[in-house]
């Protein structure tokens, strides 16, 4: 089996989540062969070198549910954009490029975070652009870990802001921007996070059918993950 899952926003202030991220780790997780995790695991990833306890923890549990057997793969989202090669040595996870071919025996899929494709907001596609550039980053993890935890609360009060005052359209994928990704990864069944809408969506490309499936953001009292059988996709609660 194959696990799929984005948006749980990990963080001290968020224990009901994070309690079931670490029991899924030590549970169910461990039936499949491989996790998706397809961006924004953690509400804010300010650098590799915080020492949030919390994160600690939930380094600590993907380095436990790898060495048991499952492969742990990892796509930045828009809140942690900054996840680095020492997080990844010591979560024993590998970060895949965004977006993600991925051909399984009888199935191909695309795999994305989904914020790139929202490009009728063009306000954030270019702050996107200016976060991810290394001179960008350089300057932002130069700082003290005070100063970053200040900065990014910042950034996250403005995000919450944003999301009252902009036409909820806007903050969705745009349609000719998701087809063309579709069309150039052959018509591959699509999955992707980032606009916490869970839903399956049916597109019609040059004549082709083709699933877009949106994963769940995980609550306090629940999360969901999307398992591939090897013959069909289908979304399981945890709670």
């Amino acid at each position: 089996m194959i696990h799929f899952i984005a948006d749980l926003h990990l963080s001290s202030r968020a224990p009901g989540v994070t309690r079931i991220f670490l029991d899924y780790l030590a549970g169910p997780a461990r039936q499949a062969e491989a996790l998706y995790i397809l961006g924004d695991l953690f509400e804010a990833w300010i650098g590799d070198d915080d020492d949030d306890p919390v994160y600690l923890e939930i380094t600590s549990a993907l380095k436990a549910a790898g060495d048991s057997g499952i492969s742990i793969l990892i796509q930045r989202g828009n809140r942690d954009f900054l996840l680095g090669e020492r997080f990844a040595a010591a979560s024993g996870t590998r970060i895949l490029p965004d977006p993600y071919p991925l051909s399984l025996p009888g199935k191909s899929f695309v795999l994305s975070h989904g914020d790139a494709l929202c490009t009728g907001d063009t306000e954030y596609q270019t702050f996107r652009c200016e976060v991810r550039t290394p001179a960008w980053q350089s300057a932002f993890l130069a700082k003290p870990l005070t100063e970053r935890r200040r900065l990014a609360a910042q950034l996250r009060q403005i995000s919450v802001q944003n999301k009252k005052e902009k036409d909820a359209a806007l903050m969705d994928l745009d349609q000719s921007t998701t087809e063309n990704l579709i069309r150039s990864h052959n018509y591959a069944t699509f999955i992707h996070g980032h606009t916490h809408r869970p839903a399956t969506h049916h597109h019609l490309v040059d004549g082709i059918a083709v699933e877009r499936w949106v994963l769940a953001d995980w609550q306090e009292d629940r999360g969901e993950v999307l398992v591939w059988d090897g013959k069909t996709l289908q979304r399981q609660e945890l709670s």
